[in-house]
């Protein structure tokens, strides 16, 4: 019988725990940065639903392009499309550059003169060259006054 008097019943002792921690959220409650944080909350509360609205609508559309598999392989081959002429274009100026270093090593010796410089300067991939580079310093020397 003695057992029975001392030991309270689980119910009794979480309803006991339950209380003290109301209190605890009480006391809180009642702490004024508490309860101003809470108002600016209330406030900003159709913003936050808003905010939330937006970000489920945004969680939605990335969840099914995420599991679309036809559409993940069509932005691949676009992509790919995109990619390869670029990459082929890169491979071939690396090429070049690779060849013009070689040919330039070769030739290491060679002086060129005034002649030579005039001979070049007839070549229509120099005058192209010329005229790019013209262009190019006159646009930066442009934004380099309005900046």
């Amino acid at each position: 019988m003695s057992e029975t008097l001392t030991q309270q019943p689980p119910s009794e002792t979480t309803a006991v725990a339950a209380r003290g921690e109301q209190l605890d959220v009480l006391d809180q409650l009642m702490k004024p940065e508490i309860q101003r944080s809470l108002t600016e909350l209330v406030e900003n509360l159709p913003k936050l639903a808003e905010l939330v609205a937006l970000l489920t609508k945004a969680y939605d559309i990335a969840a099914t392009v995420a599991n679309d598999r036809v559409l993940i392989d069509d932005l691949k081959g676009g992509l790919d499309e995109f990619v390869k002429p670029i990459q082929e274009k890169a491979k071939g100026i690396a090429a070049a550059a690779v060849e013009a270093s070689d040919r330039a090593a070769q030739t290491e010796n060679a002086t060129i003169g005034l002649f030579g410089i005039l001979k070049m300067l007839k070549d229509p991939q120099v005058q192209s060259m010329l005229r790019f580079s013209q262009a190019f310093l006159t646009v930066m020397a442009e934004n380099k006054k309005q900046g």
